[in-house]
């Protein structure tokens, strides 16, 4: 299975929509969209993760860079980890859990709750 990345605008936050496998070879896709989003200046991300089948470390890596990378410049990173994602829950939700470093971002359920500056993260 291969990675697809689409972009979009929601008001201020720039929406990386990511589905598919998140491993050692698709990841740099991942990694270049949000090194493109910072170069356009974009300082709100949100990485909809919802449709992500599978991830290995490589791709907890380009996360956890990505999350560096928005904190170095001011920004802000949300990441979208619905409790029923692609297939009985997310994926990613639960190898970040695993990993222990579930508690680094701020999660949300959806789009609206993402990009909503009132709603609150949810628990690791």
């Amino acid at each position: 299975m291969s990675l697809k990345v689409i972009g979009e605008d929601r008001g201020e936050w720039a929406v990386l929509r990511v589905s598919g496998e998140l491993d050692l070879v698709t990841s740099p896709v991942v990694r270049q969209h949000v090194h493109d989003a910072v170069a356009d200046g974009r300082r709100s991300l949100v990485l909809d993760l919802s449709q992500v089948l599978f991830c290995d470390s490589s791709g907890v890596g380009v996360l956890i860079a990505s999350r560096r990378l928005m904190r170095s410049c001011a920004g802000r990173l949300r990441l979208i980890l619905p409790a029923q994602g692609a297939v009985d829950g997310s994926h990613v939700n639960r190898v970040l859990a695993a990993l222990g470093v579930r508690r680094l971002f701020d999660c949300y359920p959806d789009l609206d709750e993402a990009t909503d500056d009132a709603a609150s993260p949810l628990s690791a």
